[in-house]
């Protein structure tokens, strides 16, 4: 659900406690699952990717649809009217959590209320998330980028999902153990590509800190201009020190991100330009939402194919033509 006009956010804000249960009296938010075994719940995610562990584990027993979509940046995304209406409606709310919805989270904390609200990364144990600001700050919430952790997300799905209905226990099982499988081989397939990479050259500079779990499993020093959240700004003294580490380890591809701005990257490149270094986009990485829908890369699996095999290819390594599956565009 692409937005349209955004609600500003006292507006939302506006949606207390009393407000819902009102709602609620007239129908809108129930805290009971269908009453009427044969009708599909409706399941509502907050990004594609969290959609995408709600598909690959109830399959067509559930009308399923996420709020954002292609190119959406969760971490400043607002809520909409037409939302707002959305979750109301839903029988149960997923989201992806770790605050990467921030702007959603007093939303979703009224709604646990009335209805299930569910955090997938809520399942994944403290010790495997990744503290960049300190054990006291938030994590980094980007834990879709390592698929181990997200088959354990995937998990706590078919959990969930098998305790809300579990006449479906059995099937949910089934279609997470396909989905698992396939995640399994897709982490295989990242450490063989990403190990190809030369060691001088296994450094991912991207627009914004989204892939540390990625460089964690695979061995890739990540430096993002930007933090964790797409709400920091990058200062001048940032951007002049990635730039002598471009120059001084002869890095030679920088990657942009679908859902940010190329800005900083830019400045990155014509830094480096002015200091005798010629530095390539070595492409466009999905970072917070996944390709357009209906597109390999609108895939969970694609979204992860494309950006490993983006990424050793432009530092270097040696990948297959068109990438795990055989399913991505020829570079």
């Amino acid at each position: 659900m692409i937005p349209e006009s955004h609600t500003p956010v006292s507006a939302v804000a506006a949606l207390t406690r009393r407000s819902l249960l009102a709602l609620a009296g007239a129908g809108l938010i129930s805290a009971t699952l269908p009453a009427n075994a044969a009708q599909r719940p409706v399941l509502l995610a907050t990004t594609s990717q969290v959609a995408e562990l709600l598909r690959a584990v109830a399959g067509d027993t559930a009308s399923i649809s996420s709020l954002m979509g292609e190119g959406i940046d969760p971490h400043s995304y607002k809520l909409t009217r037409s939302d707002t209406v959305a979750l109301m409606k839903a029988d149960a709310v997923f989201h992806s959590g770790l605050y990467l919805e921030g702007k959603m989270a007093d939303m979703l904390d009224k709604l646990s209320a009335g209805k299930p609200v569910y955090a997938a990364a809520s399942v994944l144990p403290s010790d495997k998330l990744i503290h960049p600001d300190g054990a006291d700050a938030h994590p980094d919430p980007h834990v879709w980028m390592d698929p181990s952790l997200w088959q354990l997300a995937l998990l706590g799905v078919r959990d969930k999902l098998s305790g809300l209905y579990p006449a479906n226990a059995t099937l949910y099982a089934a279609n997470t153990a396909k989905a698992a499988g396939l995640y399994e081989a897709l982490h295989g397939y990242a450490g063989k590509v990403l190990a190809s990479v030369p060691d001088p050259r296994r450094v991912l500079v991207t627009a914004h800190d989204a892939f540390s779990y990625l460089g964690r499993a695979y061995g890739l020093e990540v430096v993002g201009i930007q933090g964790i959240s797409t709400e920091s700004e990058a200062g001048l003294q940032r951007i002049e020190s990635m730039v002598s580490l471009l120059v001084d380890r002869k890095i030679p591809a920088v990657f942009v991100e679908t859902s940010v701005s190329d800005r900083n990257i830019q400045a990155l490149i014509q830094g480096a330009a002015a200091k005798g270094h010629t530095v390539a986009i070595g492409g466009s990485l999905y970072s917070d939402a996944m390709g357009a829908p209906g597109t390999y890369e609108g895939t969970y699996v694609g979204m992860i194919d494309h950006n490993v095999t983006t990424i050793a290819q432009a530092l270097g390594g040696t990948v297959p033509t068109r990438g795990f599956q055989g399913r991505l565009a020829a570079g």
